[in-house]
């Protein structure tokens, strides 16, 4: 099979032609259709990401859409020609998305929303995991929540806007004057981060009370920012991005919770990968009920040009989820 090979670190990615895996137990075979790529892909490429743990020579490719090809011994609940989309390898020794075919762990799939296309779909699955453990599994976000989101209009913010407003919130998101209406078509209350500080978009939005939820997907100052913006007492900070050094002073003072999100522990150490499927599972029935949709990139690329889709990632001029296509 045709597969982009990253052989050294901060080198090109190199198209060679690979043995097509063998599903082992619990593995299905994906003909991958599309891969999502993710601004950790390009880290990963640079050498820049020693968490992903990535294994030389690899295949990189976090996301990824396909039709089941093969199912090994002891799956259940797939079956041939089945539609599925997850976010299944690209670090570890994991082989990534970047290929006709992928081996993955039938754990970390779920069926693809019937009412997504394979590029739609090939977008989700880091961004749902990761707002999904975020604001579900550590926050328990509901009705009567306001909440706000750090970076509304990237990757994983976007979508962390759309599960938050599905499970009744009230949600507003920072974001650049370029991309306030994109904002408000998700339902949220756009706030512009250049031209406002917190104390006045807390005053403003929340009565100076903070927010019940705060979700960084940004890091560094913004981490801090949201120590600064969350309500006293009963408040919780979630970060995707919770790395550096920061003072837990403002967080300690409110006697607010904080909670660091780390997406790929089950794909690392095989440890809870069933509940990285039952995550895309309830994210697919969001998808078909109209309450989850990813926004793309218009750009298309394959295989023999995902150079330029890393460029596009790394230079910020993608204005969604840039997505390769695969099967092209």
């Amino acid at each position: 099979m045709r597969a982009a090979v990253l052989r050294q670190f901060a080198t090109p990615l190199e198209l060679a032609d690979i043995a097509t895996p063998v599903p082992g137990p619990g593995q299905v075979l994906v003909k991958i259709a599309a891969s999502g790529v993710n601004p950790l892909d390009t880290k990963i490429r640079a050498g820049l990401a020693a968490h992903a743990r990535a294994v030389l020579p690899a295949v990189l490719g976090l996301d990824l859409a396909g039709t089941v090809e093969e199912v090994g011994p002891q799956v259940t609940g797939f079956a041939v020609g089945d539609e599925v989309y997850g976010l299944s390898g690209g670090v570890g020794d994991l082989q990534g998305s970047l290929a006709q075919y992928a081996a993955a762990d039938a754990r970390l799939l779920a069926h693809k929303p019937a009412s997504l296309t394979m590029r739609e779909a090939a977008a989700l699955p880091l961004s749902v995991v990761t707002a999904w453990e975020g604001l579900v599994d550590r926050a328990k976000v509901g009705a009567g929540h306001k909440v706000l989101v750090h970076g509304g209009a990237g990757g994983i913010g976007h979508v962390a806007v759309q599960i938050a407003r599905a499970r009744g919130a009230e949600v507003f998101a920072t974001a650049s004057a370029a991309d306030a209406e994109t904002i408000r078509r998700l339902g949220a209350t756009a706030i512009d981060y250049a031209t406002t500080e917190v104390e006045e978009y807390v005053a403003a939005h929340t009565g100076g009370e903070g927010f019940d939820i705060v979700f960084d997907t940004v890091g560094g100052t913004v981490l801090d920012n949201s120590f600064a913006a969350v309500r006293p007492y009963t408040g919780h900070v979630l970060s995707a991005l919770g790395w550096g050094s920061h003072s837990l002073a403002p967080l300690s003072f409110r006697g607010a919770t904080y909670s660091g999100v780390f997406t790929l522990l089950p794909m690392l150490t095989g440890n809870g990968r069933g509940h990285h499927g039952e995550i895309l599972r309830e994210a697919a029935a969001l998808a078909d009920a109209g309450l989850l949709k990813p926004l793309l990139d218009p750009r298309r690329y394959n295989l023999e040009t995902i150079a330029q889709a890393h460029a596009a990632v790394e230079d910020g001029s993608a204005h969604a989820k840039i997505v390769v296509d695969i099967d092209a």
